[in-house]
């Protein structure tokens, strides 16, 4: 699959998550088989681009390409010079979201809440396409309410303003995360359009990731709260697409290995005292569906620096080698965060 000049190494992609997609994890899913992943949104209020909150989440130092940012805002001037900034700043992918649904977003009238105002929608996007030579694509959702569906009204006008890839969630904004994503949306999108779209929503192993791609007809999927934890679910996914087989569960030593690759990333990323706290999230994902994980969650969110962090998180994945040489984790479930995703995407 290709993006502009850019192409991917599969389709299987990791979506922006606020708190979650910064470099090191953005870095650690691309190698553990992502074909392609979204930075953080960068708000484009230009009074914000000098905060180390949006110096970070737009920071691309040594990742992998191509390197993709997503904006978020309400003004089309002020999007088109936020695209205008990142590329000058490196990113070679400007994605414009239109798809979050959190209220402190679309209080302001940015992310989904845009799907209303159908002009601002095509102003925004020809003002961001003609203010950057890079490739420019859309993350929207299905409309503002179930009586409210504009998707195919919202794909083709990006279409017309020269958008190069739409990815939809099967949601629309009054939907939050709740209930289940639908896909008959995304295929009649993609019936509709002659550009990329890649289907997003409630992707959760490799079976789904099949039965979507073949429902919708979609160039791609993209991997949300899935890849909370478990990255390697990108490989996973990937492997099942090409082989119609499952790859084995990951050994435990290549887990202790890759979570002391991540969180020493992650505390140079961050510094001690952030790192140690904004950490915790990640740590709690990965232990949470594995022998003792919901106890080691607690005694480790006690802990508060780096240095213990570390130790404690090796010592936890040296005790599940007492349950064999692979990992035994239940599959990937994320109905239950569902009530507090918006909470956990903002943090």
């Amino acid at each position: 699959m290709q993006i502009g000049p850019y192409l991917l190494r599969n389709n299987v992609f990791v979506a922006p998550m606020a708190g979650v997609t910064d470099r090191p994890f953005r870095q650690l899913c691309k190698e553990l088989g992502a074909g392609y992943a979204v930075s953080e949104m960068a708000a484009s209020n230009p009074r914000l681009w000098a905060t180390e909150k949006s110096s970070r989440r737009t920071d691309h130092a040594g990742e992998m390409e191509p390197k993709a940012v997503q904006i978020a805002g309400a003004d089309p001037q002020d999007l088109a010079d936020c695209a205008k900034f990142n590329v000058d700043r490196g990113a070679q992918i400007i994605d414009i979201n239109m798809g979050c649904p959190v209220k402190k977003v679309c209080n302001s009238w940015c992310g989904s809440a845009l799907l209303q105002h159908e002009d601002l929608v095509e102003r925004i996007l020809h003002a961001v396409v003609q203010a950057v030579d890079v490739p420019v694509t859309l993350k929207f959702r299905t409309g503002w309410s179930r009586e409210n569906k504009n998707a195919l009204r919202i794909a083709r006008i990006a279409e017309q303003a020269g958008i190069q890839m739409l990815t939809l969630h099967g949601r629309t904004r009054a939907d939050g995360y709740k209930g289940d994503a639908e896909y008959d949306t995304i295929a009649a999108v993609k019936a509709s359009v002659g550009i990329p779209v890649v289907a997003n929503g409630d992707i959760t192993t490799p079976e789904k990731a099949r039965y979507v791609l073949d429902y919708t007809g979609a160039d791609a999927v993209m991997i949300g709260r899935a890849a909370q934890g478990r990255p390697w679910i990108c490989r996973e996914i990937d492997h099942y697409l090409r082989t119609g087989t499952h790859l084995p569960a990951p050994y435990v030593d290549e887990v202790r290995h890759l979570m002391n690759q991540h969180l020493q990333a992650h505390y140079a990323f961050y510094g001690e005292f952030v790192g140690v706290r904004t950490a915790r999230k990640h740590i709690g994902w990965y232990v949470q569906d594995l022998p003792g994980g919901e106890t080691f969650r607690q005694q480790m969110n006690r802990l508060e620096f780096t240095a213990e962090q570390l130790l404690a998180v090796d010592k936890f994945f040296e005790s599940q080698h007492s349950h064999g040489e692979r990992l035994q984790y239940r599959p990937a479930d994320v109905s239950s965060a569902g009530e507090n995703a918006s909470e956990a995407l903002a943090a």
